[in-house]
């Protein structure tokens, strides 16, 4: 099995799948599922559906096709495998496909669903869709570089803004005659930068808010006083609040700032919402897997709450079932021209991923029967 999933994950290395541009690499897992007995189909947005087993429960595990552009030459060193995709994240995705495969044969009596999304590294098109098409689980495992010893169970979420804010254009030459359209968008967004609340627990980067400028465009002319200026915010979301409550909280700053500022027009775009998701430390999908990594690497289990927002907060809001993200690699070399992945730590998370199911699918019989035992009381 050693030589199949070091191959599976090379194969997907080779195939340059930004995203956008997914077809390549989702015909090819597609055949490769279909080949180890998964019943499969893709869907009309391009994401690959790969089923298994049959009974209940029923466990999602995702993972993402598509990448950032660069591609970067496949090559082993080391005993690293490097390459665009080997942590973010087509380690996770051949994982789970492998892990599967080896269920099926042992004869595990569960329904296990692969799907492989199309756009997580643009507008999450993949997962909207198969939200929208209500696809049931009883669990999901999203495949993101966690670490092969941790797993992630909180994402904060995000609200990405544009703020434009116009004044009266007028000559350079005299500058105190006018509003610097600039000038005030700035002002304002370090109104918008002071915004805290009561709930926030400001020595936690999890548990406060977050915000950043992440981009600033205007000005017309050298001798023009610039009467347009966008400005893009990034906020992120701790899990006490939903990102609507933190517009409306934003909405206040900017309404106060056009009271003190009549001369200048603001107006706010919502670009992106999601709202944190944390699943509890007590859910059998988070008891399950930590079990399954202290009994494949021998080592104590971290639990990880990120300050970044995945495809994790947009089902586990939907669905509401427990959901983890988990997956092997180092998760600072997402992005980079150095891309690489320990060929062992990918070996040793498909096991995770094997034990986790099998002893999932023990935790749900277990309280299934405490339910039943609960009822006829």
């Amino acid at each position: 099995m050693r030589d199949y999933a070091v191959h599976l994950l090379t194969r997907l290395l080779t195939t340059y799948s930004p995203s956008g541009k997914e077809e390549a690499i989702s015909s090819f897992i597609a055949k490769e599922m279909e080949n180890r007995g998964f019943r499969v189909r893709k869907d009309e947005v391009g994401n690959v559906i790969g089923e298994i087993g049959q009974k209940n429960p029923v466990i999602l595990l995702c993972g993402h096709m598509d990448t950032v552009t660069g591609y970067i030459p496949v090559r082993v060193e080391n005993n690293r495998l490097y390459g665009r995709g080997a942590v973010d994240a087509k380690a996770s995705l051949a994982a789970m496909i492998v892990a599967s495969h080896m269920l099926a044969k042992e004869g595990l009596s569960a329904k296990i669903l692969v799907v492989g999304v199309v756009d997580e590294e643009g507008s999450s098109k993949g997962i909207k869709h198969i939200i929208n098409e209500g696809l049931y689980a009883d669990y999901a495992i999203f495949g993101e570089p966690s670490g092969v010893e941790k797993i992630t169970i909180g994402y904060k979420g995000n609200l990405r803004l544009k703020i434009t804010c116009r004044t009266q254009a007028g000559h350079s030459a005299a500058p105190w005659l006018y509003e610097n359209a600039i000038e005030k968008a700035f002002e304002l967004w370090k109104e918008i930068q002071k915004l805290h609340l009561p709930q926030e627990k400001r020595e936690s980067h999890f548990h406060s808010i977050t915000s950043c400028l992440v981009k600033i465009k205007g000005g017309e002319a050298i001798s023009i006083v610039p009467s347009k200026c966008d400005i893009h915010l990034d906020i992120r979301v701790p899990p006490q609040f939903t990102s609507r409550q933190v517009f409306d909280e934003i909405s206040n700053v900017i309404k106060q700032y056009r009271t003190l500022n009549p001369k200048v027009s603001v107006k706010v775009k919502i670009e992106d919402l999601n709202d944190p998701f944390e699943v509890d430390e007590s859910s059998p999908i988070v008891q399950a897997l930590s079990w399954s990594i202290r009994k494949v690497r021998h080592k104590p289990v971290t639990l990880l709450k990120k300050t970044g927002t995945g495809d994790m907060n947009t089902l586990g809001k939907s669905m509401k079932i427990p959901i983890v993200t988990y997956g092997p690699g180092d998760s600072h070399l997402d992005h980079t021209s150095n891309e690489n992945i320990d060929i062992q730590e990918y070996l040793d998370s498909i096991q995770v991923y094997r034990e986790t199911i099998v002893k999932l699918c023990e935790l749900h019989k277990n309280l299934r029967k405490q339910q039943n035992i609960d009822c006829s009381l």
